[in-house]
C-alpha cells in the first residue's frame, strides 16, 4: 500500500523556490517523491531520523547534495514534507 504525501502551503512555497533555483533537479525531485510515496524505506532514498533541533523529523536524499526533510507518520501511512534544499539549508 502506498503512502500518502501531504503537502502544506509552506512546503509548496519552499519547493517552488527550490525548483526555480535548481530546474535541472526537477526530474530527480519528482522521482524522489514518487519513490517516497511507494516505499519510503527504499535504500536509494537513504531515509534516516534526525536529531537535535530537528528531532522527530526524517531526511531523504534527492541526490548526494540535496535533501528533503519530512515528518514520517507510519501509523497513518502519511508523509508530510517539511523542507527541501542542500544540506545546510535543511539542517
Amino acid at each position: 500500500m502506498a503512502y500518502e504525501l501531504i503537502f502544506t502551503d509552506q512546503y509548496n512555497r519552499r519547493a517552488a523556490r527550490f525548483l526555480k533555483r535548481h530546474p535541472q533537479l526537477r526530474e530527480q525531485y519528482r522521482k524522489t517523491l514518487l519513490l517516497l510515496q511507494a516505499n519510503p524505506h527504499h535504500p536509494s532514498l537513504r531515509l534516516h531520523a534526525l536529531g537535535g533541533k530537528l528531532a522527530g523529523l526524517h531526511s531523504v536524499s534527492i541526490n548526494l547534495s540535496y535533501r528533503i526533510t519530512l515528518e514520517l507518520i507510519i501509523r497513518d501511512k502519511q508523509i508530510v514534507p517539511v523542507n527541501v534544499g542542500d544540506h545546510d539549508a535543511v539542517y
